[in-house]
């Protein structure tokens, strides 16, 4: 997550206006997105090829452009599986450039010109709610499949798939898939029904408002079961701010501080924000757990993070746009005192910037530089003289780890386990 959202902030995302976009599918949808590749893959190409197609015309409009040919855009989607529930969900994340590019002569030579765009307006994102949804379910009927939007309510079928022979090798895998999608137990005295919650009282219980309208100038909507909400911008050069919205649409399907082991053995999930009835948490058995953290993984070869545009590596205009300059302590770290130093022969009329980036041999940050730059936490530095420290032995087996604890006056063993009291009606025997 932090490693993604560095390389995304310092690598590809420039110092212009980036504006979150979330898109959610219908139910009905929702399970065979999970388990199909391509279906999920051409639902985030055609979400962000009609978010494209939306900036291109509108840059015209506001620009006079001669063409939509002429506006250039951008954008990066990552694929979420799960939500606060940890039901599959899946819907999509998108950091899309707040404008465009457009080409402008400078003297002899042509250069890339950011211009940005006006928030868009509730009927220019109904417009791209609507034709994603066209466009899925022109793949879903290219691919034999039934789609949900041949019902008059998408969201009104969301175990449309039961019925249908999938024919499919993995048929245990999807049958989860669409427990973990319709939020059912599949164990207990509530097998096929849906999970216990736990509630708030109807004082505390702060639901939304019953009218369900939203701000006008809100660029929110919903079409033909597809939801998009684009309400979140911000700007390129606030990188700090940037890369917290990364970590955010790269964030993990489950927080361990959110799921809790009952006496009883069941499973307390506290949701992240209290639904509209009061619901605060569910109740899961260990089975039920499994299934949807079985869900929540993904298919094998399938890239969560996908770029489009200007930022996608095919694209002849990236080196343009991205960031030029990389932090060389990302990849290698700093020579410690007696260390060997290796010799940096730059080619003649190379520049030191172009030496740095054939410096980097690694396109993964090093642990050390993470928790100093999440954390603020420095391992590679010494408390007492704060000159840079280096590996000295690593122990992986259990003599060497009591030898090396002894060595520097540590406990060789760990502290005893606190007392335990002994059930009742079990009697405890002095046996070793």
């Amino acid at each position: 997550m932090s490693d993604t959202a560095v390389h995304l902030v310092q690598e590809v995302l420039p110092e212009v206006p980036v504006r979150h976009w979330v898109c959610s599918f219908p139910w009905g949808a929702r399970a065979v997105l999970g388990y199909d590749q391509e279906l999920c893959r051409e639902a985030a190409r055609a979400f962000t090829q009609e978010l494209s197609r939306s900036l291109k015309h509108r840059a015209k409009r506001e620009l006079g452009l001669a063409s939509v040919d002429d506006a250039l855009t951008g954008s990066i989607a990552v694929v979420q599986r799960t939500d606060g529930a940890l039901r599959l969900n899946v819907h999509l994340h998108v950091l899309g450039l707040d404008g465009v590019y457009v080409q402008s002569a400078q003297g002899t030579e042509s250069a890339l010109e950011f211009h940005s765009l006006p928030t868009p307006t509730q009927s220019e994102v109904k417009d791209i709610c609507r034709r994603t949804a066209e466009r899925l379910h022109q793949a879903f009927r290219k691919q034999g499949r039934r789609s949900p939007w041949d019902d008059e309510d998408a969201d009104s079928c969301p175990d449309f798939a039961q019925g249908e022979l999938f024919e499919q090798d993995q048929a245990g895998l999807f049958a989860c898939y669409q427990a973990a999608a319709q939020g059912v137990a599949i164990s207990g005295e509530r097998a096929g029904k849906p999970v216990l919650r736990l509630a708030l009282g109807a004082a505390r219980a702060t639901p939304q408002s019953a009218t369900g309208e939203q701000d006008p100038g809100e660029p929110v909507a919903e079409a033909l079961g597809v939801s998009v909400y684009a309400n979140q911008r911000v700007h390129g050069r606030d990188r700090a701010q940037l890369e917290r919205l990364c970590r955010y649409v790269m964030r993990p399907p489950l927080s361990q501080e959110r799921l809790e082991q009952r006496p009883d053995g069941r499973l307390e999930l506290t949701l992240k924000n209290v639904w509209k009835d009061g619901t605060r948490a569910l109740l899961l058995e260990p089975h039920d757990l499994l299934v949807r953290l079985c869900a929540a993984v993904p298919p094998p070869w399938f890239n969560m993070v996908r770029y489009f545009g200007v930022l996608s590596s095919h694209s002849s205009h990236r080196a343009e746009v991205v960031p030029a300059l990389v932090d060389p302590a990302r990849f290698a770290p700093e020579a410690a005192p007696g260390d060997q130093l290796a010799l940096q022969l730059e080619p003649q009329g190379a520049t030191s910037e172009g030496a740095a980036a054939q410096r980097k041999t690694s396109g993964r940050s090093r642990w050390g530089w993470l928790l100093r730059h999440v954390f603020r936490a420095d391992v590679e530095k010494c408390s007492h003289c704060g000159g840079p420290m280096r590996w000295l032995e690593a122990a992986t087996e259990q003599d060497a780890v009591a030898r090396l604890l002894a060595k520097h006056g540590l406990a060789p063993r760990p502290p005893p386990a606190p007392h335990r009291p002994v059930p009742l009606g079990q009697l405890a025997l002095p046996f070793r």
